[in-house]
């Protein structure tokens, strides 16, 4: 152990002041000390609720099926008592753009705290650092059996740490996995040992992922491969709220004793015991200022506020505050970019219920046989025609089919009965009744709920008949 710590020394012209590494910047595994605090319970109380989210929703039902299935087979998107489909995915794009500018308004306004509290990234790298502590004990005990020789201990222990990595893992994959095939014949098909290939596939690939991700990865997904690190310094302003090391109040740093004066010995609140870089999931030393590395996850403000209890000093030496409050300001919540977000985000959202909303619970597609036109046994020039109906409600219906005015003549089912979120191809056709029509007329279909008449879809085609003469 004293060599690690050596290993982290830099000496300087002054003996006395020599740099002391961080973990991120030394290299190596990153062993975090446990701690307690306010950010610590809410985020795990945060993270509780997201695993419950996760883990849980795909277990529900509704009407008899998953309650939340994204059907890839029938190109169903279940969730609870709404279903979608492939002509509903710019709704998904939407949402998506809603999601971005909701991280740009948290960003403004409190930097990092979705990667801090709700990133999946660093919530399942909070969980593996729990699976590496019960397995393998406390940080010291864990540098302890880095430095130690290789033993039926360390194997054991290192051994226990990568079962619960991987059972976590396994079941990470298989919640993924059951919101696209049913939750239910996955685990039995799992268990019996009869999965198909694409699901054992998906299952190794999302395993394997979260696996790597979690317990080897970490923070350097974060440091190095996760994009928002590297533009978020653009989004901040002097009034976001960041976690934030009080130079002013903490320097000159140094160790003293519990009764001691620190004015009189011209120190300031920091006794330097490095706790607040020992908790750190991302190894950083927020006492160096700001940093794309930091999570916001408010680890080291906890470690610091239970040393400053200890030591009788007032709290928040370290804690979430502004570049302006720092220099002496107010911070301002209100400002022009951050009212600008919430502005347009309150106008998406409006627009994404609206749409929501008014989206079709019908569809209809026509599609016009390649055969340009025939004579039936009357002698009237016929097109034929493929009706595509979807039923995307979950009650079965009955449709009429009509067509619009004009000198033409519907030959097939005038009406028809879909189940819940049937879809059928009804083969039609078109007769001219007046022959005194160009040779290219457009034609509309329309389908209607037989118990609602404002539930109507129109589909335009076209008719082709010889020229006039």
């Amino acid at each position: 152990m004293t060599e690690r710590i050596r290993a982290t020394i830099i000496d300087t012209v002054d003996p006395r002041k020599p740099i002391r590494l961080t973990p991120a910047q030394a290299g190596g595994p990153i062993h975090t000390r446990s701690f307690a605090g306010l950010f610590r319970n809410l985020r795990l109380v945060g993270g509780g609720l997201l695993f419950l989210l996760y883990f849980g929703t795909q277990w529900l039902t509704w009407g008899g099926r998953q309650a939340v299935l994204w059907d890839l087979n029938k190109q169903q998107f279940h969730i609870f008592g709404a279903t979608f489909w492939p002509q509903d995915f710019i709704l998904l794009s939407a949402l998506l753009i809603i999601a971005a500018f909701g991280l740009f308004f948290i960003t403004v306004l409190a930097g990092r705290v979705w990667c801090g509290y709700a990133c999946p990234q660093s919530t399942w790298t909070w969980v593996f650092m729990w699976a590496e502590k019960v397995t393998e004990g406390d940080r010291s005990q864990r540098i302890k059996l880095d430095a130690a020789p290789l033993s039926i201990s360390k194997l054991l222990r290192r051994a226990a740490k990568h079962a619960v990595w991987l059972a976590v893992s396994l079941a990470t994959a298989i919640a993924f996995v059951g919101y696209f095939t049913p939750v239910r014949e996955l685990v039995i098909d799992l268990y019996s040992l009869q999965l198909g290939g694409t699901a054992a596939f998906w299952l190794f690939f999302f395993t394997a992922a979260t696996y790597i991700n979690a317990g080897w990865l970490r923070e350097q997904v974060c440091m190095h491969m996760c994009p928002y690190s590297r533009f978020q310094s653009v989004m901040f302003d002097a009034d976001t709220l960041v976690v934030s090391y009080d130079a002013a109040r903490g320097e000159q740093r140094g160790a003293r004793r519990k009764d001691a004066n620190p004015q009189a010995e011209g120190l300031g609140d920091c006794i330097d015991c490095t706790l607040c870089v020992q908790v750190c999931p991302t190894g950083i030393d927020i006492r160096d200022g700001l940093q794309l590395d930091c999570l916001s996850c408010g680890a080291c403000i906890d470690a610091c506020d239970s040393v400053m209890d200890k030591m009788g000093y007032a709290r928040g030496l370290v804690r979430y505050t502004s570049e302006r409050a720092l220099e002496g300001g107010q911070t301002r919540l209100l400002r022009p970019r951050l009212i600008g977000y919430a502005g347009a985000l309150v106008i998406m959202i409006g627009a994404f219920v609206w749409a929501l909303e008014a989206r079709p619970t019908l569809s209809l597609d026509v599609t016009k046989d390649r055969t340009l036109y025939r004579e039936n046994i009357e002698g009237q020039i016929e097109n034929m025609y493929s009706l595509k109906v979807i039923n995307k409600t979950q009650q079965p219906h009955d449709y009429l089919i009509t067509l619009g005015e004009g000198p033409y003549e519907l030959h097939g089912p005038h009406q028809i009965s879909l189940a819940a979120g049937e879809i059928v191809d009804i083969p039609v056709s078109v007769a001219l009744v007046d022959d005194n029509v160009n040779a290219h007329e457009k034609l509309h279909f329309s389908v209607t709920d037989a118990s609602d008449p404002t539930r109507q879809i129109t589909a335009p085609s076209s008719f082709i008949a010889p020229r006039v003469r």
